[in-house]
């Protein structure tokens, strides 16, 4: 598979050429099955980049401290 590179610029020249209106209906068909291929392997390739960052933004510092799970602080509420 090519990288993650190679492919967003390969569905950006995609794009600018059905911008430009000037391919047969058949061709922007073909062009846009092969854009939408490419939108969907580079969010895939996005998502799974998202969970590694979860993974090592909520990773203990040292190996006594428990993991933060949670995407979002808990406030405390002192009416309760």
């Amino acid at each position: 598979m090519k990288k993650f590179e190679d492919r967003l610029e390969r569905l950006e020249v995609l794009n600018e050429k059905m911008k430009e209106g000037s391919v047969p209906l058949d061709e922007a068909i073909d062009l846009f099955e092969e854009g939408i291929k490419l939108a969907r392997s580079l969010e895939k390739d996005l998502s799974k980049v998202e969970r590694k960052i979860e993974i090592l933004v909520n990773e203990p510092e040292s190996p006594q401290d428990e993991p933060n799970l949670e995407l979002f602080e808990q406030e405390e509420n002192s009416g309760d």
